[in-house]
């Protein structure tokens, strides 16, 4: 199968090639491709703003920079022999809920698992009775839904255009995470997809056009600056088909045996081969007693860094891990930080700890044990990214031998209430590619204090003063 994945990705890069010489922008020359490092033989990753590749957005149709992630999920797809196992946050892309039902229709088994807040289709829902954040993706997916671009979306393009709605109508096995009977766990935040107990893909995109290709009618978007992996290895595909069938039970409307959030009773880490190459898994989340969790193992990895840490991070609100980072910047490790610019500038947020400063919430209160650098860090800034986008990266890379990445932001939330994966993939060749991604954001971030972050530091200055610190 690796042998077909390939021969399907040859003529979109050679008709990507060609088809370039027509735009207004210089395509990517094919004799390119050998500069960019070797992946390893069993693992690749995409990078949906890559600056070496280049696709014909399905959603402006205007050439862009980046992976199509959304090609690299549908070839997987319509690989498929046997079985199809999702579960991720969010679908809402219908191309990817068409290949769903290809699949399902060529006799492959299908099961879906979402998050409960994005499992009724938006065709049934009132966009005035929906929360803000819930209003505005319903009027993105009813410009998705526009195909013909006039600018209304028909009843027919509306049907067409609901991927839970073609998944539903189709049939496919799908659940949410209310499925064990409850309102539904912290966040189903899974983003993972399994073939034919062979391959996994997983990373931090949701299979939506924000988390991929850009808003629909926001032409400035690119999507939200995400990563996706594929590994072949029928090792790690069971580690990941243990924790899907935890959560799937017996499937939809039964005896509600699903198990989510801390239902779950998650283990400890596990490790795989992955051909030559160590994978480390761990899924969330644990209770704050158990010394098994999230947080607890990212702080082992960062405190072993011996030479140099590069963090993008969506967020980072674990004080524990600004502590260790702290300890690592004692000792001598090189130290890049880039975030999220929405997150980074929250009360709540570590990327402050690391810039010196401490910021009061709209209660003047501070984080408790607040523990801002005494030397702030000129090596950590924030991207700049197209108005609608965000940072929605989880990744670190240590000492340019092993990365960190999956779904796991760096928060309590992650480590204690959702469903989650955190990666440890222990691999110098894989890391050149994460760390060329974090070249990338970082030569046109700004550094330090930005100025929305100061305006904020005075705002708050006159209304709360220093602030106190939470009990």
């Amino acid at each position: 199968m690796l042998i077909v994945w390939r021969t399907l990705l040859i003529p979109w890069v050679i008709q990507l090639a060609l088809c370039c010489g027509g735009c207004d922008q210089t395509g990517r020359i094919l004799g390119e491709v050998s500069a960019d490092p070797i992946q390893p033989e069993t693992i690749q990753v995409w990078f949906n703003h890559r600056i070496r590749a280049r696709y014909q957005s399905p959603i402006s149709r205007t050439w862009r920079h980046g992976d199509n992630l959304e090609l690299v999920l549908l070839e997987a797809i319509n690989a498929a022999r046997h079985e199809v196992l999702v579960a991720v946050q969010d679908i809402s892309l219908p191309h990817l809920a068409e290949a769903l039902i290809d699949a399902r229709n060529r006799g492959v088994t299908v099961q879906v698992i979402l998050e409960n807040t994005y499992s009724t289709p938006w065709t049934e829902q009132l966009a005035s009775h929906l929360p803000s954040h819930q209003r505005q993706r319903w009027h993105q997916l009813k410009r998705l839904a526009d195909r013909n671009g006039d600018g209304e979306t028909s009843q027919e393009e509306a049907s067409l255009g609901d991927a839970i709605g073609l998944l539903r109508d189709a049939g496919i096995a799908l659940i949410d995470d209310s499925e064990d009977g409850s309102r539904g766990s912290g966040l189903m935040h899974h983003k993972f997809l399994i073939i034919d107990e062979q391959w996994v893909l997983t990373g931090s995109a949701n299979f939506t056009s924000s988390g991929i290709h850009g808003d629909a009618g926001a032409t400035q978007t690119r999507g939200n600056v995400n990563h996706l992996l594929r590994f072949h290895s029928s090792e790690l595909a069971k580690v990941f088909c243990r924790e899907f069938q935890v959560m799937w039970g017996d499937g939809p409307g039964r005896e509600q045996d699903s198990q989510f959030g801390l239902q779950k009773r998650s283990g400890g880490v596990e490790s795989v081969m992955v051909g030559n190459t160590k994978v480390d898994v761990l899924f969330a989340p644990h209770p704050k007693r158990n010394p098994k969790h999230g947080l607890n193992w990212l702080a082992q990895q960062l405190g072993s860094a011996q030479r140099s840490i590069d963090m993008a991070l969506f967020v980072f609100s674990a004080q524990q891990l600004a502590n260790v980072l702290q300890q690592r910047v004692d000792a001598g490790v090189q130290l890049r930080l880039i975030a999220d610019p929405g997150f980074a500038s929250r009360p709540f947020s570590e990327v402050l700890d690391l810039l010196g400063v401490a910021l009061p919430d709209h209660n003047c209160k501070l984080e408790q044990n607040n523990q801002p650098f005494q030397q702030p860090m000129q090596s950590v800034g924030t991207p700049r990214l197209a108005r609608g986008d965000k940072l929605h990266h989880k990744f670190a890379v240590i000492d340019n031998r092993r990365v960190i990445t999956g779904s796991f932001n760096w928060s309590p939330s992650a480590a204690h209430t959702n469903d989650e994966t955190l990666l440890v993939i222990h691999s110098p060749q894989l890391a050149k590619h994460f760390t060329r991604e974090m070249d990338r954001l970082w030569d046109t971030a700004e550094l330090g204090i930005t100025p929305h972050i100061q305006r904020k530091l005075d705002r708050q200055k006159i209304r709360c003063g220093d602030g106190v610190e939470r009990g």
